[in-house]
């Protein structure tokens, strides 16, 4: 018997990342970790920086992250609308660690115009993307 899915699509600013059809999805959303199976009840969120997993058919996954962004839930179909969402593999993993690296520099050294906010969330997008890269390795090995 073949398993339930919903329709899914993962779009970021400039393209879209994944459109097809899943048995469920994880991801965490603004009031905590959320996961969505056919049938989930409508629902209009906002999604933190971090991954939404995803179980296509035939059980077979894959883990996008995404900087934030929202996530709405249909009757027929689940989309994920992000500024920037990239497949594991097109995450820069030096990038990401300078980005961290920088940020934790400029929050140690704030000044008196210092943007905290701006650096908090500078620093939850590069240690998302780095966990991401350590959670698909851990499903590739």
């Amino acid at each position: 018997m073949a398993a339930m899915t919903v329709h899914l699509d993962v779009v970021s600013a400039e393209k879209e990342i994944f459109s097809g059809r899943v048995e469920h999805l994880q991801v965490t959303g603004g009031e905590g970790e959320l996961g969505i199976k056919p049938g989930h009840a409508p629902l209009l969120t906002t999604i933190k920086p971090g991954m939404v997993r995803l179980v296509k058919q035939h059980g077979h996954e894959e883990v996008i992250y995404l900087s934030g962004g929202i996530l709405e839930v249909q009757p027929s179909s689940v989309s994920i609308l992000a500024d920037v969402a990239l497949r594991a593999d097109d995450i820069d993993r030096d990038a990401a660690e300078k980005a961290k690296r920088h940020a934790e520099e400029a929050i140690a050294n704030a000044g008196a115009d210092f943007d905290y906010a701006e650096a908090a969330k500078e620093l939850a997008n590069a240690v998302a993307q780095l966990r991401a890269i350590e959670q698909i390795k851990k499903h590739t090995r």
